[in-house]
């Protein structure tokens, strides 16, 4: 694909626009909507984990007004079944005679919003596994495509566990990043209750549309990346194995199982983005940092050794990539 810099500076001012629209109704919070952004413009699904309130039902719908998507949103609740998420045959009368016909359930939208996903039973969360991976609904005999660009951005809430059940690793692995959403400071709080607790009225425009956002995609994808940044990438995802002899010390004491590649294609895909977004025509080392921590926290799993000492992934993660430098 044939593309000259006024085209890619295009773009780019466009991505701005989306962050700037983005940021009149989600206050703060500008690394997460970035990073939604790049995995918007990387075609992978996002887990946003969070204790409720701090807007992030609010910053998915915001992403589908911006970018001209469909939404949906289904709540996730032990009784959901999986005909809930993805639809079911229904008997319908033609000429008195019945007949089956298919009822799209709401998985059928460009982005959909997986509210709570851990409190529903693994039987309903593996109705989103063939859409997250192959963007393909299967009920009965026949296969549906689903609509392009389509992605699953999923919350969780880390600390009410109670009637919960927990994403099982292959699920976990599907999803490109995992993003912390932290709590406001003082300004972002005040702005928060500014926006939503007067008359004042958010207008959102529309800057970007699904075609757009396929065709950003393909640029991006030919982004050249030099060896040695790939091979830094690399390093990292077999650093968090602690089989492997050339890991960290840290990784050898307190992880259990390693990420698998899947973690690879995704900071190589999303490096790539932060790098266009950025105007720049080349991945660079930095752009590998960025995108390790959301690309990897969700992807190895620790052990009871750093459940006691309090080491969290993030922490791993600045050693292992310290250590490569």
């Amino acid at each position: 694909m044939d593309i000259n810099e006024s085209q890619v500076k295009e773009i780019v001012d466009k991505i701005k626009e989306v962050q700037d629209e983005v940021g009149k109704a989600i206050i703060g919070q500008k690394d997460v909507i970035n990073q939604v952004i790049i995995g918007i413009l990387s075609g992978g699904n996002i887990l946003l984990e969070g204790v409720p309130g701090l807007g992030k039902t609010q910053l998915v719908k915001t992403m589908a007004k911006v970018m001209d998507l469909s939404f949906s949103r289904i709540q996730f609740t032990p009784d959901l079944m999986p005909a809930d998420v993805v639809g079911t045959n229904i008997i319908v009368k033609d000429n008195e005679k019945g007949r089956f016909e298919y009822q799209k359930g709401p998985v059928f939208a460009n982005l959909v919003l997986a509210d709570e996903i851990n409190r529903a039973t693994p039987k309903t969360q593996s109705a989103l596994l063939e859409a997250m991976q192959e963007m393909t609904v299967t009920v009965g005999r026949n296969t549906y495509k689903l609509p392009q660009p389509f992605m699953v951005l999923a919350t969780e809430n880390p600390i009410e566990m109670e009637g919960t059940y927990p994403l099982p690793e292959a699920q976990l692995d599907r999803f490109l990043f995992k993003l912390n959403v932290n709590f406001p400071t003082l300004e972002e709080l005040e702005g928060i209750i500014d926006v939503t607790v007067t008359n004042k009225n958010i207008e959102l425009n529309k800057i970007i549309d699904g075609n757009e956002i396929l065709r950003i995609r393909e640029i991006i994808k030919e982004i050249p990346i030099a060896k040695p940044v790939k091979q830094y990438a690399l390093k990292a995802v077999l650093a968090t194995h602690p089989e492997n002899e050339d890991s960290p010390e840290i990784s050898k004491k307190y992880i259990r199982f390693g990420a698998s590649p899947r973690a690879a294609q995704a900071i190589i895909s999303t490096a790539r983005v932060r790098a266009f977004i950025q105007g720049r025509y080349n991945v660079s080392f930095d752009d590998i940092k960025y995108v390790a921590y959301p690309a990897l926290r969700h992807r190895f799993f620790l052990n009871f050794d750093a459940i006691a000492d309090k080491i969290t992934t993030d922490k791993i993660i600045t050693e292992i990539l310290e250590s490569l430098q």
